[in-house]
């Protein structure tokens, strides 16, 4: 016998995928006013490691627009053809900034080993023009700030993945706060070697966001299964717990599915009452749950 996943109403999920789409929308407007001051300060100053910033968050910006798309596919409800619903979406969009931060990092290794070895002189930078980047480190410590509060907020991996992405940000656009004040006194070759630092810091972007998105798409276990085995067991009338497997959502959802063995007499009433009970437990242990209970006899 086989109890069927308790219909549990996620009112959160239903409102989190324009929540989602309000939050890119408005970073996208911060990250596009970023790289029109960046843009326009390495196009001036001629710093590789200012343009190597500009690309960062010109990837950002991109970032938003292909997010805002992929979270409304992911929030669809369950059809025919995807009866798990669409959440995996986010994750793709996840890994697509993965594969951006790829681009942006091997060509900025690319420009920085020539350049160093090139050599050269920069260009004197105007305090405006560093003032000006100081601001955008503002506002990506702001967008980092707010978008992972927001993302935690609504178990959001695509929110906390961009996150991730601008904060590696502020680290770019320091090395080029940098460039900007030393370059026009110790060559272009200082720019180069941070220009190659930024490579780096976006790889490790990189690498942070894979070792989040790459569990959830190969269903990784969400829960040890001694720990569902002991929160199951110790509900009265179940005498074994078995079967049990478990994964996440790209939203925080845990779908879970087990197997309960029962006294050979016991009711179907009685097992379905076990089966909402072992389900009730789940849910009030790891919030929103999705569990599936086969119910067999001792």
């Amino acid at each position: 016998m086989t109890a069927r996943p308790q219909a549990v109403e996620h009112p959160a999920r239903d409102a989190r995928s324009p929540a989602v789409r309000r939050v890119l929308a408005q970073v996208l407007a911060l990250n596009a006013l970023v790289v029109l001051v960046k843009l326009l300060v390495g196009i001036r100053t001629g710093s590789l490691s200012v343009l190597g910033a500009a690309l960062e968050s010109g990837l950002d910006t991109l970032n938003n627009v292909i997010g805002m798309l992929l979270v409304t596919v992911a929030a669809r409800a369950p059809d025919e053809e995807h009866p798990y619903g669409h959440d995996k979406f986010e994750t793709l969009g996840a890994l697509g900034i993965v594969g951006f931060l790829s681009i942006s990092c091997f060509e900025l290794l690319r420009e920085g080993f020539i350049a160093f070895i090139e050599g050269g002189s920069q260009t004197r930078t105007p305090p405006s023009d560093v003032a000006l980047v100081t601001a955008t480190l503002l506002v990506n410590g702001f967008v980092v700030w707010y978008e992972r509060r927001r993302g935690t907020q609504m178990q959001s991996i695509f929110l906390l993945a961009d996150a991730e992405h601008t904060r590696g940000d502020i680290l770019v656009t320091l090395l080029a706060m940098v460039s900007l004040i030393l370059g026009s006194h110790v060559g272009r070759r200082v720019d180069a070697v941070l220009a190659i630092a930024v490579a780096l810091i976006i790889a490790f972007s990189g690498w942070r966001i894979l070792r989040r998105s790459i569990p959830i798409l190969v269903d990784e276990r969400a829960v040890q299964a001694n720990e569902l085995r002991d929160i199951v067991a110790a509900i009265p009338g179940v005498i074994d717990v078995r079967g049990i497997r478990s994964r996440y959502t790209a939203s925080g959802i845990l779908f879970a599915e087990l197997t309960i063995a029962v006294d050979g007499a016991t009711p179907v009433e009685v097992a379905h009452v076990l089966a909402d009970r072992v389900e009730e437990a789940i849910a009030s242990r790891y919030g929103a749950a999705e569990t599936t209970i086969h119910v067999e006899p001792a």
